[in-house]
């Protein structure tokens, strides 16, 4: 079940003055790898994310901890502009922390902030291609489709216009505009193969605010479809059959990939990466053996490839980079669930590490 939000009534209530407070979303990362917020008030505009106070949840009811010891610590890493509530409001992204100081298990921006620190001299950028689908919640079948049986084979959805193509397209608009309120480097949309599937890409991002961008675009975006009352799967694999997956290509290069002669380097790690094939995978997702099958656009999860051009190779050489002999490297195994702090840590590692 999911309830439209009524606009008109809650605009009565956010005009309100909020006599010179603020209120502060902090978000953060469960056990699931999901979104977790509450709201604190503020007295006073933060200008820094250093200025914000920890603050602490019940992590027993996220599946971080259990019932006899179960406070988990926030600690302020990355600050937005708040969409929802407009004005000073703020939205705060937060890492998780044990009672004794140490980073939660489930915390994996810790190591990958330690990545990024040590190999900040390369001046890493990222780009991630985030693929989704809406969901109906009374039927739980992709939004659009028809309640018995299936829409129209694949083929004229990708990048369409129409009705009877798009289904969604006002949530996805609306999502548009408010990452780039909230500050989100968000540079693109477009709806993808299967009906009901659509993909926004963040980046390029240097560094761990890969990471921290695109989680603040997961969580506006399942806000915004809270106010539609559709559902957000990032499952990459929500329709079995003939239908499209669902990934996060992770585009990346460091400053001597964008440099004259950068091609070298990029099949130099590409090379280095290959030898890891198998580590990457494991962080690249869950259930993306139902994704990576060598169909659909998609390498085998059991072997590595590379090429130009070549979208069903484990990573691609877009062809303007192979004519120009610069630029970047498409990682086409991440699936659309993964956890950025964990990819854009592997990838750094692994390509440019011993």
């Amino acid at each position: 079940m999911a309830v439209i939000s009524n606009a008109t009534i809650l605009e009565k209530y956010l005009n309100l003055d909020q006599r010179g407070s603020v209120q502060a979303e902090y978000i953060w990362i469960d056990g699931f790898n999901q979104l977790r917020s509450k709201t604190k008030t503020l007295f006073k505009v933060p200008t820094d994310v250093t200025e914000l106070s920890e603050w602490n949840y019940d992590g027993s009811s996220t599946g971080q901890a259990e019932g006899h010891d179960s406070d988990i610590l926030l600690k302020p890493v990355a600050m937005f502009n708040d969409p929802f509530r407009g004005n000073d409001n703020k939205l705060i992204l937060c890492e998780t922390y044990n009672p004794d100081g140490t980073p939660h298990a489930t915390n994996f921006r810790y190591s990958c902030k330690k990545a990024m620190d040590t190999y900040a001299h390369t001046k890493p950028w990222f780009g991630i291609e985030q693929e989704y689908m809406f969901m109906d919640p009374e039927t739980n079948r992709p939004y659009g489709w028809p309640r018995n049986g299936y829409p129209e084979p694949q083929g004229k959805y990708y990048c369409g216009v129409g009705a009877g193509k798009i289904f969604g397209r006002d949530i996805v608009e609306a999502h548009y505009r408010a990452c780039l309120f909230a500050g989100v480097n968000i540079s693109g949309v477009n709806s993808e193969v299967a009906p009901g599937q659509f993909e926004y890409q963040v980046g390029p991002c240097e560094g761990i605010d890969m990471g921290d961008h695109l989680w603040i675009a997961r969580y506006i975006l399942e806000r915004v479809a809270e106010d539609f009352a559709v559902g957000v799967t990032i499952h990459p694999k929500p329709v079995q059959g003939d239908w499209n997956g669902a990934g996060c290509h992770t585009n990346y290069s460091t400053e001597e990939m964008r440099e004259e002669g950068g091609l070298a380097a990029i099949e130099k790690a590409i090379e280095k990466m290959s030898l890891k094939h198998f580590e990457h995978i494991a962080v690249y997702g869950e259930d993306n053996d139902q994704r990576l099958t060598g169909k659909h656009e998609t390498g085998h999860i059991g072997a590595f490839s590379y090429g130009i051009a070549n979208r069903g190779a484990s990573i691609r050489i877009p062809r303007h980079v192979g004519k120009e002999g610069k630029g970047y490297m498409e990682d086409r195994r991440p699936a659309s669930n993964i956890d950025p702090y964990r990819v854009t840590e592997i990838i750094l590692e692994s390509s440019l590490g011993p």
